[in-house]
């Protein structure tokens, strides 16, 4: 009876045996990245996250609500085992600022939900168990443009440089797929996944997946940090005194609206020398006192700027249509527009109105001749 208990196998490596995990899958979170990258990363996705929901809700007229992430760290072997269905991928590469490139793995059901919102269809339109097309794949690729894009906004301020992306693109894939065709995903060495969850009103409330390599993760965690972190390893070996870093992140979510207002307080022990801080001094200013009982006059004349050239523009008219409108246009769809028959146009100077004006014909061209001037041009 012993010798059966003894040659037993514990469930950690039942577990194992089920998943079929290679030792080259196998993370140990602590060996490859430490607890401020973890934190570092979170707040770079809360924040960006935050805007991207902002986004989001903007491009869809609904409210949206993006929570705030879980890091943890995987390979792509563990989340084909996690994940063995198909999910949309949408791969963002950064072309300014940053280099390197992120995978947002979402749900395919909510990839049709968010084209049909965006197609102008009510709620009980929404079809979920329709095949997924090219139209949604190139909707979401838009959506992500978008999101991602203000997204970077938001990095930039934090950076204190410009960052942008590339054009994202979209795939319908499974994650054994992916790790065939997508760089990100071509790899062995562990990859970190940032999970969000993502909710639009009634319609949605499922994951959101960044997966960003290794690498890159911990290169934009030097960069906001100013120099680069230490490994857990060096952490444990050093017999100097360890600085700490204490990242408190406060998120402020008005009434669980989609707009976030987030604090970030950073505080620095003294200590920790890579990080100094300049003492400021406020006081105030001194001006020079000029006599101002002598009347100085100048040349007012505009011959200097005359030869400036300044675009005139007329407007025919606007008006406002859905996405889904202006997808079925095509050659001779007549479009309305908000100005009536023999209504005067609006005159515009480097895109400033000064008047109204009347179509004429001047031989063969189209002119304007103007009826009325604003009065307060110029003012």
């Amino acid at each position: 009876m012993m010798k059966m208990t003894k040659d037993m196998l514990s469930q950690e490596e039942i577990d194992l045996l089920l998943k079929g995990t290679d030792d080259e899958d196998e993370v140990h979170r602590d060996d490859v990245i430490n607890e401020i990258e973890i934190d570092a990363l979170g707040e770079l996705g809360n924040i960006s996250m935050g805007t991207a929901a902002t986004t989001l809700s903007t491009l869809l007229n609904r409210k949206v609500v993006i929570t705030t992430p879980k890091v943890t760290v995987t390979t792509t072997g563990e989340l084909s085992y996690e994940y063995p269905i198909p999910f949309v991928a949408v791969d963002v590469k950064y072309k300014e600022g940053l280099e390197g490139s992120n995978i947002l793995m979402i749900n395919i059901d909510d990839v049709k939900i968010i084209t049909d919102i965006m197609m102008g269809k009510d709620d009980e339109e929404i079809d979920k168990d329709r095949e997924i097309t090219e139209l949604d794949l190139s909707a979401i690729s838009e959506v992500m443009n978008q999101m991602m894009g203000s997204a970077c906004t938001s990095l930039s301020e934090i950076f204190l440089k410009k960052i942008d992306i590339e054009p994202p693109k979209s795939y319908e894939i499974t994650f054994d797929e992916g790790r065939e065709t997508l760089e990100v995903l071509k790899t062995t060495n562990p990859i970190i996944k940032v999970s969000f969850r993502m909710i639009v009103e009634d319609l949605i409330d499922s994951e959101l997946m960044q997966l960003i390599p290794l690498d890159f993760g911990q290169e934009m965690v030097q960069s906001l940090l100013g120099g680069p972190t230490s490994t857990p390893q060096d952490t444990v070996e050093s017999e100097e005194p360890i600085n700490e870093i204490d990242m408190d992140y406060k998120v402020n979510r008005n009434n669980n609206s989609y707009g976030e207002n987030i604090e970030k307080t950073t505080k620095i022990n003294k200590n920790y020398d890579r990080v100094e801080k300049d003492q400021v001094v406020i006081k105030k200013p001194e001006f020079e006192s000029f006599d101002t009982g002598t009347d100085v006059s100048y040349n007012e004349s505009i011959d200097l700027v005359g030869d400036i050239p300044v675009e005139l523009t007329v407007e025919l008219g606007r008006t406002v249509k859905k996405i889904s409108e202006i997808l079925e246009y095509g050659p001779g769809t007549v479009i309305e527009l908000d100005k009536l028959v023999g209504e005067p146009l609006n005159i515009y100077a480097n895109s400033k109105y000064i008047a109204k004006g009347e179509v004429v014909v001047i031989d063969d061209n189209f002119g304007i001749r103007i009826t009325d001037i604003d009065n307060s041009y110029g003012k």
